[in-house]
């Protein structure tokens, strides 16, 4: 079957795609000032995810329930192991801690660490984006990287654990498109990412105060993360060590708010599309210790897929031969 058919197909016989699922926990606010302010942020992602038409789950703030704030994390990770979204959002939000040894998200009731959401989050095989927007967030990261997942922190350590302004920034520009850095007409994981780190970072040059809070990304399974000031645009221009590949390429295919474009798209195509992203950005990574002849013989094939794929889309969904 040649592309043109294959995509045709995919777009005849293709069920409607899965939702994307956005669950935002609300930690213990601990003081009113605070609680407000994290339910506000909330209540963006929620606003976020109904203009996706994602699913939402908040579990926290005001809500009166039988279930502790920690069992029921639990029960909604397991439902997206046994049901796996197109893609899950996992936001976390409120205040951490960290002893030196174990890093801690701070529930009403029972507090969950890093290592417990790491073994919940094992089973599920969807897409998965933690953004943890909680003081001593860092080392979340070491805990939850790995293939298939974007790990965003509003710290790159556990010390730095003063009260954490990065969601406040976070959760407005995710659902904009001030800051869609590729002009793609939507704003990436690694768009909200970079321009919340902007944020924080100009409210306390404004303030004169010395940054407590410096976020990280990380998106290749490597654990260490990337800060933004490592990008020029979307792209990282420094690697944390030789030979790694540079965190942002699968955060920026991590969209919640889709372009019409990219929404019509089936779900097995985009995933086709951002498999060949990939592959030429690692195969870019390696150009300098290939011979220039080799290189474009590896380069060349991927580049003819990603062109067919678009062009055969376009005829597919036009209905032309």
């Amino acid at each position: 079957m040649n592309t043109l058919a294959l995509i045709s197909a995919m777009l005849l016989s293709a069920p409607a795609d899965r939702t994307q699922t956005v669950i935002v926990v609300v930690g213990a606010a601990g003081e009113k000032q605070y609680a407000e302010k994290f339910d506000t942020w909330a209540d963006r992602w929620e606003a976020a995810a109904e203009k996706a038409g994602a699913k939402f789950v908040h579990i926290g703030s005001d809500e009166k329930t039988s279930t502790a704030d920690r069992d029921a994390l639990k029960q909604h990770l397991d439902q997206a192991a046994k049901q796996p979204p197109q893609a899950l959002w996992l936001v976390l939000i409120g205040h951490g801690t960290f002893d030196g040894r174990k890093a801690k998200l701070n529930l009403r009731g029972p507090d969950v660490t890093a290592e417990e959401l790491a073994g919940w989050l094992k089973p599920v095989s969807a897409p998965t984006a933690v953004i943890n927007c909680t003081s001593a967030s860092g080392p979340f990261i070491n805990r939850l990287s790995g293939p298939n997942r974007v790990i965003v922190t509003a710290t790159k350590s556990g010390y730095e654990h003063n009260y954490a302004r990065f969601g406040d920034y976070m959760s407005a520009a995710i659902a904009g498109t001030q800051h869609d850095l590729d002009k793609d007409g939507q704003t990436s994981l690694l768009e909200a990412y970079l321009a919340a780190s902007a944020g924080v970072a100009e409210f306390y040059r404004q303030e004169a105060r010395l940054a407590t809070e410096h976020a990280l990304l990380d998106d290749n399974g490597d654990a260490l993360g990337t800060p933004a000031d490592w990008f020029r645009g979307y792209r990282a221009v420094r690697t944390a060590k030789d030979g790694a590949q540079p965190d942002g390429l699968r955060a920026n295919q991590f969209v919640l708010i889709r372009s019409g474009t990219e929404a019509a798209m089936p779900a097995r195509v985009r995933q086709r599309r951002d498999e060949l992203e990939r592959e030429v950005a690692n195969l870019r990574q390696t150009k300098s210790k290939l011979a220039e002849d080799e290189y474009y013989q590896r380069l060349e094939p991927l580049m003819a897929e990603l062109g067919r794929l678009y062009l055969d889309l376009e005829s597919a969904g036009d209905g032309t031969p």
